[in-house]
């Protein structure tokens, strides 16, 4: 198994055009391995069944971060009143 991430390249697209999309997913995710820095055999005989991908959008356009949830129980502070700022101090 000495293939050159460009060999993986075409082989995923042409199980993709195939419409093969397991074994796309797969080659895909030799080729991350391999850029990683594995060596091809490495690569190839990786368990790649618990890798999970990035679900789009879970923050919003353009973004990978997850959205944080307040605890339970958690209520926002008061916010200040804007017409009384600063009344108590005297300069």
């Amino acid at each position: 198994m000495t293939d050159t991430i460009e060999e993986l390249r075409k082989k995923m697209e042409a199980a993709a055009a195939a419409l093969d999309f397991e074994e796309a997913r797969r080659l895909r995710d030799v080729i991350s391995l391999m850029r990683g820095g594995a060596t091809a055999d490495e690569a190839a005989t990786a368990d790649l069944s618990g890798l999970t991908r990035q679900q789009q959008g879970a923050m919003g356009l353009g973004t990978s971060q997850e959205r944080l949830a307040p605890p339970s129980g958690w209520t926002p502070p008061t916010k200040p009143d804007l017409m009384t700022k600063g009344r108590g101090k005297r300069r």
